[in-house]
């Protein structure tokens, strides 16, 4: 009875000891975190950890004291190897969490919430794998020692290491896929591909990087749903990712009108919408004709905008404006089908109209401007060349400089 009650004051004394330090050192750690980010991160997420590793090593010592100078019995042994497992388990619980608390305070360094946060998404998508990996390792190393204070997994360890080459190759063959999907995320997480808050367009979707895991990655589609692919997708299928190096893209909005349609006062109401809205990033306008067969001529307006979303919301602008414009101020230019019958010297709009001062039966002679090409397309109308920003963009496609042969001697 007395080793009992020796046994239980000492880990009761000690359990005193260890809460009044860890209050003491949480205490101090409290008022000095509210000048350092890192001291505060430590108060508020490692200091329950701290105090259950703390109290349980300190019972753990008392209760070995109290084993030292007293009668050692069976129950004691036990008492201190489930002690043992204990510790182990808070400590590697302690662990972790000053390895979250150091990769938090990396973090608070880089901001995600500004416009031009792309090495900040970077970062953050590596440290949040990093930190599921060390995680992951510390659980596996910490079981892997509880193990080992057992006597019989002692007795079976070499017979496990000999051994263990077949087993590796069963469980890699058994567990390829979930292997593969955990080495493409690591792939993903460090080859710069595609990180958090990415805007992607996978299997059709159109949508954001909304997790990123070792074994899978949530895509938030446009409409609030979730689209969720294996890691390997990523490093083994073709995607679009429209924010790898910058936000801003470019967008068209198409459309078939009748060949009387006049091109240049289109290009000019376009110019004149554009501007007159937000959602226009101010670099890219143009109204380009990029078909004419059929009957119908095809007309592209290209917008620019700072971020997908408002590129979405200017398309949409673009052409409902752009067809009310045509519905009410050029309906001659609305896209139909029709059969001219009689002269061609009827008044009415659609009908063809010999120029004044023609004779019939003999053809039209240009115009001294015509003949020389002086008429020389709107900047609006080009999409490289016109301005920086076609200029640039046409630098881009132009393709390395051929040498130049020297002439011969």
């Amino acid at each position: 009875m007395d080793s009992y009650l020796w046994t239980i004051i000492a880990a009761l004394g000690a359990a005193a000891i260890a809460l009044l330090v860890v209050e003491a050192v949480h205490r101090t750690v409290r008022r000095l975190g509210r000048r350092s980010i890192l001291l505060s991160e430590l108060s508020e997420h490692s200091h329950r950890p701290f105090q259950v590793a703390t109290t349980v090593l300190a019972v753990q010592f008392g209760v070995r004291f109290s084993t030292e100078y007293g009668i050692g019995t069976a129950w004691r042994q036990t008492l201190l190897h489930f002690l043992v497992l204990t510790v182990i388990a808070t400590t590697a619980w302690l662990v972790a969490s000053l390895l979250v608390v150091s990769e938090d305070t990396a973090l608070a360094r880089f901001r995600i919430d500004v416009p031009d946060n792309r090495q900040a998404r970077r970062i953050k998508t590596q440290i949040v794998m990093l930190r599921r990996v060390t995680i992951a390792v510390i659980v596996v190393l910490a079981i892997g020692v509880m193990l080992m204070t057992f006597p019989s997994v002692r007795g079976v360890g070499a017979s496990v290491l000999a051994s263990a080459g077949v087993i590796g190759v069963v469980a890699a063959l058994a567990a390829q896929s979930v292997l593969g999907n955990v080495i493409a995320g690591l792939q993903l997480a460090f080859s710069d591909a595609v990180r958090l808050d990415d805007v992607v367009v996978v299997e059709g979707e159109w949508g954001r990087i909304e997790e990123l895991t070792l074994s899978y990655v949530v895509v938030q589609i446009w409409d609030d749903r979730r689209l969720i692919l294996p890691t390997s997708y990523f490093t083994t299928k073709p995607f679009q990712n429209w924010t790898r190096t910058q936000a801003a893209v470019l967008g068209t909005a198409e459309f078939e009108v009748d060949w009387s349609v006049p091109v240049q006062a289109m290009r000019e109401e376009l110019r004149r919408l554009v501007e007159g809205t937000e959602l226009w990033d101010g670099r890219t306008c143009v109204l380009q004709v990029t078909d004419a067969v059929g009957g119908m001529v095809r007309l592209r307006a290209l917008v620019s905008a700072a971020d997908a979303p408002r590129l979405w919301d200017l398309r949409c602008q673009v052409r409902e404006q752009l067809v009310g414009w045509l519905r009410d101020q050029r309906p001659t230019a609305l896209p139909r089908l029709r059969a001219e019958v009689g002269h061609a010297e009827g008044t009415l709009p659609w009908q063809s109209v010999a120029p004044r001062g023609s004779v019939p039966g003999r053809p039209e002679r240009p115009s001294a401007d015509r003949r020389a090409g002086a008429h020389e397309p709107p900047d609006d109308a080009r999409l490289f060349g016109g301005g920086d920003d076609g200029e640039a963009r046409s630098h881009d496609f132009v393709g390395p400089d051929e040498p130049v042969d020297a002439p011969p001697r």
